[in-house]
């Protein structure tokens, strides 16, 4: 079931030990505490915490002619608005040739191509901000996150504001690690580099294309 702003409210405010809102526009003061948490870039803060896949987007950025760099790298990229953190910079469309020369300075990246590919998360309304694409797991973190910011002026429980806020055993961290293992879980399968040896004798490259016979090595 797709998560909505009013579930995350709740949720916070559950945790939190407070009553429950009945709509976005009810006039009280945990309503206006959590707004301002929200106005205040409180999902990008959780989307920033992880390379989480239902946020990740990849894009073809041309060099901005209009930056001329006076030293160094000779092309300047400007970083998409979506933009929240890099998962990959590559050479090639495919992801699979890193850019490994290269400088990250505020808005832009430089580098001394024409043409990068970049994959990031982003907070766009169609990527990490369409919340019906959030995973339950990250759901759950959102709320105890947003809790933790309203907990002190709710409720001012410290049993409950170390439920919450303490750094290896609250819950924030806890849904956060759940939230991340889960995120690894779903990933892509992925394998080894082969080595050029490998690759060489399995006939990939020129080269013995005997399969890696160690019979046939010398010395």
């Amino acid at each position: 079931m797709a998560t909505n702003r009013l579930v995350i409210y709740n949720g916070a405010l559950l945790l939190c030990r407070q009553r429950r809102l009945a709509s976005l526009t009810e006039n009280q003061e945990s309503r206006h505490d959590l707004d301002l948490v929200w106005n205040d870039g409180g999902v990008r803060h959780c989307l920033e915490q992880a390379q989480w896949h239902f946020a990740m987007r990849s894009t073809r950025l041309d060099y901005d002619p209009g930056i001329d760099p006076q030293w160094g790298y000779r092309r300047a990229f400007p970083k998409p608005d979506d933009w929240v953190a890099t998962s990959a910079l590559c050479v090639d469309e495919y992801f699979r040739s890193p850019l490994l020369a290269y400088s990250d300075e505020a808005a832009y990246w430089y580098a001394d191509y024409d043409q990068i590919y970049v994959k990031y998360v982003s907070d766009h309304a169609d990527w990490g901000g369409d919340m019906s694409k959030w995973p339950y797991t990250f759901v759950e973190y959102v709320k105890a996150y947003f809790a933790s910011r309203v907990v002190g002026k709710l409720s001012g429980d410290k049993a409950v504001m170390d439920y919450l806020l303490h750094p290896k055993t609250g819950l924030v961290a806890e849904r956060l690690r759940v939230a991340k293992n889960r995120a690894a879980m779903t990933g892509p399968t992925t394998f080894p580099v082969t080595g050029a040896w490998a690759n060489a004798r399995a006939g990939q490259r020129s080269g013995w294309k005997d399969g890696g016979n160690t019979g046939s090595l010398i010395g």
